[in-house]
């Protein structure tokens, strides 16, 4: 068999979380988690808050713990010269970037007589959860909504207020925006608690995007492999989407215990649980950024308007108000420009021939 028909893309997962907290004292990593005395009176409102959706007494949601994670942190692209992550194997490190992908996943010989007669099926769509799959843009906002009620805050109303509660980090937005903390001690306490009002939210979530449902039913019919990439940690991932009847179409899930830097090393990794190369894979993305992560790793951008306007995602392949808009031909035509890689003819180079002289006799008289 070939080379590529052995390549298994599990061998280059990282098999353990990035998370090491589980592996010290609980004294140790509750310390800096310490109330201030200005905090003392939301501790009771806290705990009733943390048990009403599965949480303990040390502050953990469903059994995981609730810190502040990447959920409100502004992520890096990636990728920006085709670098990719770096993952274990007995053998020792190996590096898995974006060419590597393109090469050691090509088609095998059957793939590629499959893929001739069934086109549709050598693609592989990889969705971001935020604001593609769920409406998380409202929970994050509800979240601050809330923290801000408890703290006896405000926040401003205006636009970029907004925006930047939205996309920026949570050390940025609480120190220079609204500036809430100025200890350090006040500011992991607030992360904490908004980290916790989010997960509080999340459990309440049960219906995802409109139209994504027939979508991934016309999807499911041409059998494509769908991924979902996130943040969150795995077990609330596939609850959730088990709570909007989505598990069912997604063969690959990226999340946390994944431990992916960046944007970029995220849609690689979804691509390698999907057995499907880079250049053959279709990023759904709502967030610029994410268009370019896409871009840099060289696979197809497909953005939905509405948490940015149009012209804020010039830079997609393919720009749509809503799932409803979408066709499975729209993802042939993404690939239209690139023709095929099986049984392409290849140019025969020629060679130029000199043009034949003419013999003439000269007659002298």
């Amino acid at each position: 068999m070939e080379a590529s028909l052995s390549f298994r893309s599990s061998s280059f997962l990282p098999l353990t979380p990035t998370s090491f907290s589980p592996h010290f004292p609980a004294k140790l990593r509750l310390t800096r988690l310490k109330r201030s005395n200005s905090a003392d009176k939301h501790q009771n409102h806290s705990i009733l808050i943390g048990k009403a959706c599965g949480s303990d007494e040390n502050g953990s949601v469903n059994g995981f713990p609730v810190l502040p994670n990447k959920i409100f942190m502004e992520e890096a692209i990636g990728a920006e010269y085709g670098e990719g992550f770096e993952t274990f194997r007995p053998d020792g490190p190996l590096k898995v970037d974006v060419d590597f992908l393109n090469d050691r996943l090509q088609e095998g010989f059957l793939q590629r007589i499959r893929y001739a007669m069934k086109p549709d099926e050598a693609y592989g769509l990889i969705f971001s959860w935020d604001n593609v799959v769920a409406d998380t843009g409202a929970l994050k906002l509800n979240a601050w909504k809330q923290l801000a009620s408890e703290e006896g805050k405000e926040i401003p109303q205006d636009d970029n207020v907004q925006r930047l509660l939205l996309y920026a980090g949570a050390d940025h937005v609480l120190d220079k925006v609204l500036l809430w903390g100025r200890a350090q001690n006040d500011l992991d306490r607030l992360k904490l608690r908004l980290s916790q009002l989010y997960y509080h939210n999340l459990v309440q979530l049960s219906e995802p995007i409109e139209g994504l449902k027939e979508w991934l039913d016309a999807v499911a019919s041409s059998h494509i492999p769908c991924a979902v990439v996130s943040s969150l940690d795995r077990r609330n991932m596939v609850d959730a989407l088990e709570r909007m009847g989505l598990k069912k179409y997604f063969q690959a899930i990226v999340s946390e215990e994944d431990g992916m830097d960046s944007i970029s090393h995220r849609f690689l990794s979804a691509a390698l649980k999907l057995d499907r190369k880079p250049s053959k894979c279709v990023v759904f993305e709502d967030d610029p950024r994410g268009i370019t992560a896409a871009h840099n790793c060289t696979m197809m951008a497909v953005a939905l308007i509405g948490a940015h306007p149009a012209y804020d995602l010039g830079q997609a392949d393919l720009a749509v108000a809503s799932f409803n808009e979408l066709s499975v031909i729209n993802l042939r035509r993404l690939f239209a420009h690139k023709g095929s890689s099986f049984m392409e003819l290849e140019k025969q180079i020629i060679e130029t021939t000199p043009s034949r002289r003419k013999i003439t006799i000269d007659t002298i008289f």
